[in-house]
């Protein structure tokens, strides 16, 4: 029997004894009183008196019925409710073990597609970028070629309408010259007024 058993069974029978002591001191007061009297003795202690041996007797008798109802019934039951209440506890702590493990893998799932989620867009980001650079970089080149031919073909029609400023002026300036020596010495050198128009032009950066 368990500790605990035990000691609601002493209990019971403790205070069974406390209160059927009274009923047999009752029973045998008179007679105790005058034995007490010619004796001068304890009269709880005279085991020669017969009330005494059937008092101790009947004490046996019920102190085995009592224990019997303990052991075999009351008892029993109450350690039956006591394993049902632990079974319970266990049962209830096994859950929250269980739910408090099911948190935790869940925060670690979580925390796990946060960083994985955290990790894709960053590499998202980054190949975002490097495509515009790339794309950007492209349209720049793209754009300072196109603008390298535009500035071409514009200093290309520049030089052509210089060439054609300066051989106006080459011509006009020799149809001059030469007008103006025919006048003054009546001769003409075309070659020579052409020759000296040209280091005239030249001289002033226009040739």
């Amino acid at each position: 029997m368990k500790p605990v058993a035990l000691a609601g069974l002493t209990t019971t029978l403790a205070a069974f004894a406390a209160q059927a002591q009274p009923i047999a001191n009752g029973a045998l007061e008179a007679r105790s009183t005058a034995v007490a009297e010619a004796s001068g003795g304890m009269p709880q202690l005279d085991f020669g008196n017969p009330l005494m041996l059937a008092q101790v007797v009947w004490l046996l008798i019920i102190f085995g019925v009592l224990y019997y109802v303990l052991a075999h019934i009351v008892l029993p039951r109450f350690e039956g409710v006591l394993e049902n209440r632990r079974a319970r506890i266990q049962g209830d702590l096994e859950a929250a073990r269980a739910a408090k493990a099911e948190a935790d893998a869940a925060m670690d799932a979580h925390r796990s597609a946060t960083a994985r989620s955290r990790t894709e867009a960053q590499s998202a980001i980054a190949e975002a970028l490097a495509a515009a650079q790339a794309d950007a970089g492209t349209k720049a080149a793209a754009l300072n070629a196109r603008l390298n031919e535009q500035i071409a073909a514009a200093e290309a029609r520049i030089a052509a309408s210089r060439d054609s400023a300066m051989g106006a002026l080459r011509e006009v300036a020799t149809d001059t010259t030469d007008a103006l020596v025919k006048r003054l010495t009546g001769l003409s050198e075309p070659a020579a007024i052409q020759a000296a128009v040209q280091r005239e032009l030249a001289a002033q950066g226009r040739a």
